[in-house]
């Protein structure tokens, strides 16, 4: 075969190849419009109205779609990630701004396949990654709830996303290589109540959604082996490493407490994963958070390399010392070992013995509050120190906590620090 042969076939190839994406593409950006609600919905029983309470908790949605200071539900928040911000929208039944126009046909397509009442593409940091997992049911029941809210009047604010990323031809190419709609199976071999906890871990609640890696383009790595969230201010730990957020060894108690309560002698909710426990976990039947317990107890274990240890520089570790005598020693001891039912302990800490040091510069800049629950109803907190610390007075102390008392984590460096910040 000649040169020119072969260049003719590779060229026919690639043509066919863009011809077959085009064609992708344009079938993702064809779905249709949806008529508006006609008339009112059917009245809904009591029970209905509750599972779908309880799965709005178990989703967190209050969380993402409340403004800071605004009404509940009505949407709001931004959402920072590397591709530029989303604001999220009004869940409330207002007509005019909120989804009073919507059918349950329209919601379930959104929730299963990422696609608006208009037709338009939504973006993933509305989970429907996961949330296409649910059974209609419970879709229906999670509309029933949502549309019992008191209609709050507030439009949408606009995304403001970086070019190309704001763009539907580029959501569909992200579509194409990141999601498939698709329903919760059931496993056979395995127990009732661990099927109910994937069910909610793997869907409603899209645990993964946080504790996942994300490539350049925002897709998904392995499930729950941890990764930073969206903005880079928090890092959401591996739930398949007991040395990081797994709790494979732990017993069912001590998990369940964590999932209800937020707070236990030797671990604590803070950040993200406070707010989660705040607004969701701590409300749901202690029957959803023992399945949730079952199932996250019997992921796979799979500890993380742990890098060659490096010490920090002597002066680094020194002035370390003098701002943990100045401002940390008072609760958490001169040896690290926190105050039983009020500090943590620092020695062995597993949230400072991770490769990543984010989140504990992280809760030295922003404080660290667990959530008030009703097993927790008064949490003792730390201060934030963003204003009183430089950052390489953070980087120092950080590198000293995470080095002292046995503790044998990677220095942090100003530059760290300053990432964060």
């Amino acid at each position: 075969m000649t040169r020119r042969a072969r260049m003719g076939i590779a060229a026919g190839v690639f043509l066919a190849a863009i011809v077959l994406l085009l064609g992708l593409v344009g079938r993702e950006l064809s779905a249709p419009a949806l008529p508006p609600l006609a008339g009112t919905p059917e009245s809904t029983d009591n029970d209905t109205l509750a599972r779908g309470a309880a799965l709005a908790r178990a989703g967190n949605c209050m969380a993402c779609h409340t403004a800071r200071g605004g009404e509940p539900y009505a949407g709001g928040h931004a959402i920072r990630t590397p591709f530029g911000t989303l604001m999220a929208g009004n869940l409330t039944p207002e007509l005019e701004t909120g989804l009073g126009g919507w059918s349950s046909e329209a919601f379930r397509r959104a929730l299963h396949q990422g696609i608006s009442r208009d037709g338009r593409l939504l973006y993933p940091v509305f989970p429907y990654e996961h949330t296409t997992r649910l059974q209609d049911a419970d879709v229906d029941a999670l509309y029933a709830y949502l549309r019992s809210l008191p209609p709050v009047h507030r439009p949408n604010d606009a995304h403001a996303l970086r070019s190309p990323y704001n763009t539907q031809v580029a959501l569909a190419l992200w579509r194409l290589l990141n999601f498939e709609p698709a329903r919760h199976q059931s496993e056979i071999n395995r127990s009732a109540e661990w099927n109910r906890g994937a069910y909610l871990v793997q869907g409603v609640a899209h645990c993964a959604a946080c504790h996942s890696p994300r490539n350049a383009w925002g897709g998904s790595g392995q499930a729950f082996s941890g990764g930073l969230m969206p903005d880079g201010r928090w890092y959401a730990p591996s739930l398949l490493d007991p040395a990081e957020a797994g709790v494979q060894n732990w017993p069912v108690e001590q998990v369940l407490g964590l999932l209800r309560d937020g707070h236990l002698d030797h671990a604590t909710t803070m950040g993200p994963m406070a707010e989660v426990v705040f607004h969701g976990t701590s409300h749901l039947p202690e029957a959803d958070l023992l399945a949730m317990t079952t199932y996250l107890r019997e992921l796979p274990v799979q500890a993380a390399r742990v890098p060659d240890f490096k010490a920090a520089e002597p002066g680094l570790l020194r002035l370390g010392a003098q701002v943990y005598e100045q401002h940390c020693v008072d609760c958490h001891g001169q040896q690290g070992q926190g105050a039983a039912k009020a500090y943590l302990p620092l020695a062995g800490n597993r949230a400072l013995l991770m490769a990543s040091p984010v989140n504990a510069i992280q809760a030295i800049f922003s404080g660290g509050f667990s959530p008030a629950t009703a097993g927790n109803p008064q949490p003792y907190g730390m201060p934030p120190f963003r204003t009183l610390l430089s950052d390489t007075e953070v980087a120092a102390v950080t590198s000293f906590i995470r080095q002292s008392w046995g503790n044998r984590a990677g220095p942090v460096s100003p530059l760290d620090v300053q990432r964060v910040r």
